[in-house]
């Protein structure tokens, strides 16, 4: 079973980390990150970018509006996601658990995923040459 795993934080929070600070989490979530991937359960994962690059398109329109911005009402912002393939919802929440334990604060949303083609995939690319 594939579930997503979405980890929410407070922007602030994290984009107020040095650059030592941060690696230094990075570091940990690489950790386990390869034993998961090791135990091949881990599928695609992502660190996005902050929110103010983040644009919107409102459908409830007609036509759809395109904003700047995600403008969530929450304390806390989609910041990053994992797919993992395990065999239960429980598989899921210990993977949760582990990444947990190295990245301070935050949270950590488990859902199951309902489509997923990974035929539509293209290799990730180096931005730098």
């Amino acid at each position: 079973m594939l579930y997503a795993v979405l980890c929410y934080h407070s922007e602030a929070t994290v984009t107020s980390w040095s650059k030592e600070e941060d690696e230094a989490v990075m570091e940990k979530l690489q950790g386990v990150k390869r034993q998961l991937a090791a135990e091949g359960k881990l599928g695609p994962n992502a660190r996005l970018l902050p929110t103010t690059a983040a644009t919107t398109l409102r459908k409830s329109v007609e036509p759809p509006l395109v904003i700047d911005g995600p403008f969530a009402e929450t304390k806390e912002q989609l910041l990053g996601f994992y797919i993992l393939d395990v065999a239960s919802l429980e598989e899921a929440l210990d993977a949760a658990r582990a990444l947990g334990k190295v990245n301070p604060g935050g949270s950590y949303e488990i859902r199951p995923v309902g489509y997923y083609d990974p035929a539509t995939l293209e290799p990730a690319r180096d931005p730098v040459p």
